[in-house]
């Protein structure tokens, strides 16, 4: 930033400074008005990249997720900004992209034609930097809103999806990705191993400390059981203290050597909760797929089975059918 002209920065512009997510690319091939730009979006607080012609603003845009406020000057080399307007809108993936589109054009057919092609806004040459910056703040607001609503609805999906007490897939969840598991599966012709879980004498908990105690302690089996299987395993909760975890491409030994590794880790200390210690333990059954078997509730069934014959066998063991 070119601290002298610091005084003119108004609380606004500081307040900008403070969203480092609006990076703002602009294309444009006249030098004069790329250092005027430059000048005036670093005081605003907003990092810049910059373009030569539209060409090179569209090889950009493929490497700059972040850049999603545009200035772009109409008149360019190579890739006018109409046309990269209208590549921006129909190849759009992922986040909104605002275009604020300049140009020395002011006939009321081509401020049609530009908006048209995709742009968001429209702004003539020579431009008023008080109307720039009142622009980019419109510009500014609404990816502003983009992004709150991007977190709205991925909290409601998580919500959808997750169990509110453990955070893990939900019975519901978990069974739709454990059938699209053994969809693929088959595809490739590889197994899948499925450990029904039952947290031992949990109802103990509950009715001696209460509920609140009780979550606490089944979250931490459950932070536990988490951290001793692989990134791409699914956990969920199946229902009130039982949890089902799916093991992609898992054989018979290899998924009992993962269940005993996940026993042991839940065993490994007493949870401490409100002050107290409870020894806790788990019961597993383990069922494994043939390879290119798709049938969901035979291997549930399988393992449902295996886990209450841990539980008959004394409890804190696994069995494998």
């Amino acid at each position: 930033m070119n601290h002298n002209e610091l005084t003119n920065i108004d609380s606004a512009d500081l307040h900008a400074r403070q969203d480092e997510a609006t990076r703002v690319l602009i294309a444009e091939d006249d030098a004069m008005y790329r250092r005027i730009l430059e000048s005036w979006l670093e005081q605003w607080g907003f990092p810049t990249i910059f373009a030569k012609d539209g060409e090179q603003a569209w090889d950009l845009l493929q490497q700059e997720p972040q850049a999603q406020l545009l200035i772009v000057d109409w008149v360019m080399p190579k890739v006018d900004g109409i046309e990269l307007c209208r590549r921006i809108r129909q190849r759009q993936q992922g986040s909104y992209r605002y275009v604020l589109l300049v140009t020395g054009k002011e006939e009321k057919r081509n401020v049609v034609q530009g908006l048209e092609a995709g742009a968001d806004d429209y702004l003539t040459k020579p431009f008023d930097r008080n109307e720039l910056r009142a622009r980019i703040r419109v510009g500014k607001r609404i990816l502003s809103l983009q992004r709150d609503l991007i977190l709205a609805r991925e909290e409601l999906l998580f919500r959808a999806t997750h169990d509110a007490l453990s955070g893990v897939w939900n019975r519901g969840a978990l069974l739709d990705a454990f059938r699209r598991e053994l969809e693929r599966a088959a595809r490739f012709q590889s197994p899948t191993a499925v450990l029904m879980i039952d947290v031992d004498h949990f109802k103990k908990v509950n009715d001696s400390r209460g509920h609140l105690t009780g979550d606490i302690v089944l979250r931490e089996i459950v932070n536990r059981m988490q951290k001793a299987v692989r990134p791409y395993d699914l956990v969920g909760r199946f229902g009130g203290e039982e949890f089902l975890i799916v093991l992609p491409g898992c054989d018979r030994n290899q998924a009992r050597d993962s269940a005993e590794r996940i026993r042991l880790a839940v065993a490994d200390a007493p949870v401490l909760a409100n002050g107290s210690e409870f020894p806790v333990t788990i019961s597993i059954g383990v069922a494994v797929t043939a390879p290119g078997d798709t049938s969901e509730s035979e291997v549930l069934s399988s393992a449902d089975t295996a886990m209450y014959r841990a539980k008959s066998a004394g409890r804190n063991c696994t069995v494998t059918l």
